[in-house]
């Protein structure tokens, strides 16, 4: 079936394939059209030449950076940015903890989080799985003990995509040991810079690293959110894993 266009998503298919040919850089276009890994600068040069655009994040809200786009219009984003040859967004930042910041953040932490996600100046990675724990998260066995205004963090995450460029990772830990398995488990948010956390690599058979092991050795998270840039995670509520 052949998929007619209005007028005026037309007319924005137009915008965007000129904008792709006047902004995106062509070394970057060459390497991911070619199939080559992009480094860390690849894509946070693309990704702030989106931004300054306004077009980082079109799933959010409108007021909090979002594009207001149709369905359709999304579509046609992404048709003409993958016939262009642009690399796709990093999504652990801006598709993956954002809308949970969004959904349950409190101000304070939208106000601190989601700005330098949207500039790429943060970069995010994913620590949900674990040796033993992948896709059944009930499992998980990385600990979190509440002391004081701190939780006290020991365990290990892997298969972590990017963890050796991450500032920030958004995981899953274990708070409680009785009741359903999945009611004991929190969303904290951990300053990879943190005292304890080692990075290692898993290489992958194309000689590449992209996937890491994370160790979490006693790492301090503060549960109240952060004054200092860089500073830890912090608690984002009890936002328990569905069965």
């Amino acid at each position: 079936m052949e998929l007619v266009l209005s007028p005026e998503d037309e007319a924005f298919r137009q915008e965007v394939r000129a904008f792709l040919a006047a902004n995106l850089p062509a070394d970057i276009a060459a390497k991911s059209g070619s199939g080559f890994r992009l480094a860390k600068n690849d894509h946070v040069r693309w990704q702030k030449i989106l931004h300054a655009k306004g077009w980082i994040a079109p799933n959010w809200p409108v007021e909090l950076g979002g594009t207001g786009w149709t369905a359709m219009q999304k579509h046609i984003f992404d048709e003409e940015c993958a016939a262009a040859g642009a690399p796709m967004v990093i999504p652990f930042g801006v598709s993956m903890v954002a809308p949970v910041i969004i959904a349950f953040g409190s101000q304070a932490q939208k106000d601190r989080y989601l700005p330098r996600i949207l500039s790429s100046d943060e970069w995010w990675c994913q620590g949900y799985s674990e040796p033993g724990a992948g896709s059944d998260l009930a499992s998980l066995r990385t600990k979190a003990v509440r002391d004081g205004d701190h939780y006290v963090v020991t365990g290990q995450k892997t298969w972590t995509t990017l963890a050796q460029h991450a500032d920030m990772m958004f995981t899953l830990v274990r708070t409680a040991d009785t009741g359903k398995k999945q009611e004991g488990i929190t969303f904290l948010l951990i300053d990879m810079t943190s005292p304890g956390i080692s990075v290692q690599p898993i290489t992958t058979i194309d000689g590449s690293r992209e996937i890491n092991s994370v160790f979490l050795d006693a790492v301090r998270v503060p549960v109240a959110e952060p004054r200092r840039r860089g500073g830890p995670g912090l608690d984002l509520r009890q936002v328990p894993a569905r069965p």
